[in-house]
């Protein structure tokens, strides 16, 4: 056998190491973290701390807050936000649900009687972190654009009517609906919106669908990754007055 085809097959070998390493890698992958619960609290950013136990409140321990639920509230430094969308590898043989997060979050929310009236939240797009450094960089950088378009925002447009019972600590799922900007683009959106009210704090609940190309997001996939046409944008936001 000829040294070029002795090298040519070498070539070939070390691709084909290379590729099985590359799926096995990819296909052992744990996802991120599962969906946001009710009352969850930023502890946990990555898939790596995952396994911790999120701190939550069960609907047990719920009890009216003695001051009523009218006025201002504000978002609590305690809340998440984030995205999920899923990445698959080698035309779809493996897929790896892809979690980021953060605490960075600003907005407020006003009650008159038993209707939220305003409610607006931003989160610091920069800040959200997943399990690799390198996804982290391309969706604050190529992605979302982070410098021009430092925030990800919602903006209550219709009031919503939390019901008789938004006092009493019972858990209640009601449509949302506002408008999402993401990237500097924004699209009017409705979602289901559990909350309830825990020891003078109101706990909220929202996972909104995002198709990119709705917000001129160009598709997220890179280095050999295709990541899906559309994700989720997830939030558990804690209010206090």
């Amino acid at each position: 056998m000829s040294s070029s085809k002795k090298a040519l097959i070498a070539v070939l070998g070390a691709i084909v190491v290379v590729a099985i390493g590359a799926f096995a890698l990819f296909s052992l992958r744990d996802s991120g973290p599962d969906e946001l619960t009710l009352g969850e609290r930023a502890t946990t950013t990555t898939a790596a701390d995952a396994a911790e136990e999120p701190t939550t409140t069960e609907a047990e321990t719920s009890t009216p807050a003695p001051e009523g639920i009218e006025g201002a509230w504000t978002i609590s430094p305690s809340s998440v936000a984030g995205y999920r969308v899923v990445e698959d590898f080698a035309g779809g043989i493996s897929d790896f649900e892809a979690v980021g997060r953060t605490s960075m979050i600003e907005g407020e929310l006003a009650i008159e009687g038993s209707a939220v009236t305003a409610a607006a939240f931003s989160v610091d797009v920069e800040s959200i972190v997943s399990d690799d450094s390198r996804r982290d960089g391309q969706f604050a950088g190529r992605i979302m654009n982070a410098e021009e378009f430092p925030t990800a925002d919602f903006v209550l447009t219709s009031p919503i009517d939390l019901g008789d019972s938004a006092e009493s600590g019972d858990q209640i799922t009601v449509d949302a609906t506002g408008e999402l900007t993401l990237r500097g683009a924004t699209n009017t959106v409705t979602f289901p919106l559990t909350a309830r009210l825990v020891n003078g704090e109101i706990e909220t609940l929202g996972s909104i669908p995002v198709v990119f190309a709705d917000y001129g997001i160009d598709n997220p996939s890179f280095a050999g990754i295709t990541v899906r046409d559309e994700g989720l944008v997830e939030f558990s936001l804690i209010f206090v007055r």
